[in-house]
């Protein structure tokens, strides 16, 4: 194929992929412009990640990314990066000066989603068209864009990092449907990198992308050395340089949940891997004694990650264990597959498996050894969902390329044939299904229902009250530090223990045991939502709690409520002169 018409291809599986992403953007912004125009983003992770770019903009260091206003002073040590900030925060600091600070926080939310699910429709596309031909190319890219939960990460607001790791893990899929080289296996080393840093979710799919370059070395392909060269090359190289450009000042913390000093000295011994098989095997071209020598490199290097990160085995095994049961094992994205509601479990996994199905066979029709390499990478992110389930984000994009190919065939059989492969292939369809189905349980809702306590109009009533510490729970919390000015006990971030349990026991105790709390804390408000620990069941409506006394409005005589609260949220400001005194030690 001559240069001009392949460069025409990638113009227009661009141009497909820019137009997908822009009209889907454009009617979903429409749809939640309530929420977006207020900065009501759709996660906790979201509110939190433009707080973060305000500090950092506003002053904060770059390499200090402690949210002072969560937790016990001088603040919550996060465990995200600096690296996801980037462009939302050039974005925001170029436009500021032109529109205002509020209109160019709201266009560069906007946009960054966009753009990146723009890519990824983009990279999807190629990967299609490499391993699948031009019929399928552009019909993975429709594919994709409608692959629920894939499309819920890249809504319009959806700032937080999940869409870039996605993008990158793309870019080394890419690699692995391209022709081994050395070039290939740098860039898939690069980008494993960056996706490091932003945060460890994805290590295990990265794991399983070496795996698939270990499958073309161990058969001797050519150039497969190369590529595994250039890869661990590449990932040790990224990995150095990031140490310095993005060190933060939580660089220490004793835990592999993020981009810390024990999960960089794990990842970086990780990188001798590959590079130690692409010098060895240079001897040896028979796939049995490259098996032995593959076997014998994963022994010794994995022995050594476990022996300098032990953490990365548990990397949450910090987490104050009456946390990990009430809250931890409760939040929606984190929870196994098998533990969700059936109604969950079939929209989260239905395009997977299908995606899956796809993929075995294609390869049994074709034999093109690509397709395993990308049946891997499904697998793994099906596994990945029985332990939790934000790895369906994953298998719901790369089951793209094999149900447009089940699509391109169906379309030869006649249209009754084309209408049930588009049927199987529509992931959006899958969580209409199971609603049909069973009695769904949603994990979350992108916007606020209506008499929400996140709502806009409850979150602008929290921003008029005089600054103080806010005592909520933990999700509303996350909101509060990125719409108002106050301080806050608790947010969804599990280093924040001492904060976190401080609010359960509040609400989950006696008003005893809430007094000593709020006078410990020096708490100004509290705020409950109507559905609060509504996920605890019969726990958190025990007689005598808190919780259960304020829903009642028989609230303590030291917690005044605020007038004009909206429906969905109490909210109270402490009296210190009424709390009851202190229990002598």
């Amino acid at each position: 194929m001559g240069t001009g018409t392949e460069r025409r291809l990638v113009y227009g599986d661009a141009l497909v992929a820019i137009l997908l992403a822009g009209l889907l953007a454009a009617a979903w912004a429409f749809r939640d412009w309530h929420q977006l125009s207020a900065l009501r983003l759709p996660d906790t992770d979201d509110v939190m990640r433009l707080q973060q770019i305000r500090d950092w903009l506003g002053g904060q260091a770059f390499n200090d990314l402690s949210q002072h206003r969560i937790g016990e002073a001088p603040g919550l040590a996060m465990h995200w990066s600096r690296l996801p900030d980037l462009v939302p925060a050039a974005m925001i600091a170029l436009m500021t000066p032109s529109l205002g600070a509020h209109l160019a926080e709201i266009v560069a939310v906007i946009a960054w989603p966009t753009m990146l699910f723009a890519a990824a429709l983009f990279l999807i596309a190629r990967i299609a068209r490499s391993i699948g031909g031009s019929s399928v190319a552009r019909t993975a890219a429709v594919v994709a864009a409608i692959a629920f939960p894939a499309t819920t990460i890249f809504l319009p607001g959806r700032i937080d990092h999940h869409g870039l790791q996605i993008v990158l893990l793309l870019l080394v899929t890419r690699t692995l449907t391209s022709p081994p080289t050395l070039g290939h296996g740098l860039t898939a080393g690069m980008a494993a990198a960056a996706s490091l840093v932003i945060g460890m979710e994805t290590a295990p799919l990265l794991a399983a992308a070496g795996l698939a370059m270990a499958g073309e070395w161990l058969f001797a392909r050519h150039a497969a050395d190369d590529r595994m060269m250039g890869f661990g090359i590449a990932l040790g190289a990224g990995l150095l340089g990031a140490s310095i450009l993005f060190k933060t000042q939580q660089w220490g913390y004793p835990a592999c949940d993020g981009f810390t000093a024990i999960a960089w000295r794990g990842a970086v011994i990780a990188a001798f891997a590959p590079m130690l098989l692409a010098l060895a095997a240079r001897d040896f071209t028979r796939p049995a004694m490259r098996a032995m020598l593959a076997v014998l490199v994963a022994g010794v290097i994995g022995a050594g990650v476990v022996a300098v990160a032990p953490q990365c085995l548990n990397p949450y095994g910090m987490v104050d264990p009456m946390l990990a049961r009430l809250w931890l094992g409760k939040v929606g994205e984190a929870q196994p597959l098998f533990a969700a509601a059936p109604g969950v479990a079939i929209g989260y996994a239905g395009v997977m498996v299908a995606g899956i199905a796809a993929t075995i066979w294609r390869f049994h029709v074709t034999r093109d050894f690509r397709w395993i390499a990308l049946l891997t990478l499904q697998v793994a992110a099906l596994a990945l969902t029985c332990i939790q389930l934000r790895g369906a984000y994953a298998g719901a994009i790369l089951a793209a390329p094999a149900l447009a190919a089940v699509i391109a065939a169906a379309r030869q059989r006649g249209t009754a044939w084309m209408a049930g492969a588009w049927l199987v292939s529509a992931g959006m369809l899958y969580p209409l299904a199971a609603d049909a189905l069973t009695a769904r349980q949603p994990v979350r809702a992108a916007n606020p229902a209506p008499g929400s306590c996140t709502s806009p109009e409850a979150l602008a009533v929290l921003a008029r009250v005089p600054p103080g510490r806010l005592l909520a729970p933990l999700d509303l919390g996350a909101f509060a530090v990125g719409t108002t000015r106050l301080n806050v006990v608790g947010a969804p971030y599990h280093r924040n223990n001492a904060g976190n349990a401080a609010v359960y026991r509040f609400f989950l105790g006696k008003p005893d045991e809430a007094a000593t709390i709020a006078r410990h804390w020096n708490v100004t408000y509290v705020a409950l939502c109507t559905d609060s620990f509504a996920e605890l069941g019969s726990a958190a409506t025990e007689p005598g709690q808190m919780a259960t006394q304020v829903r009642a409005a028989h609230a303590p005589a030291w917690l005044r409520p605020v007038p004009g609260t909206p429906r969905g949220l109490a909210l109270f400001r402490v009296e210190p002169a009424l709390l009851p005194p202190a229990a002598p030690r």
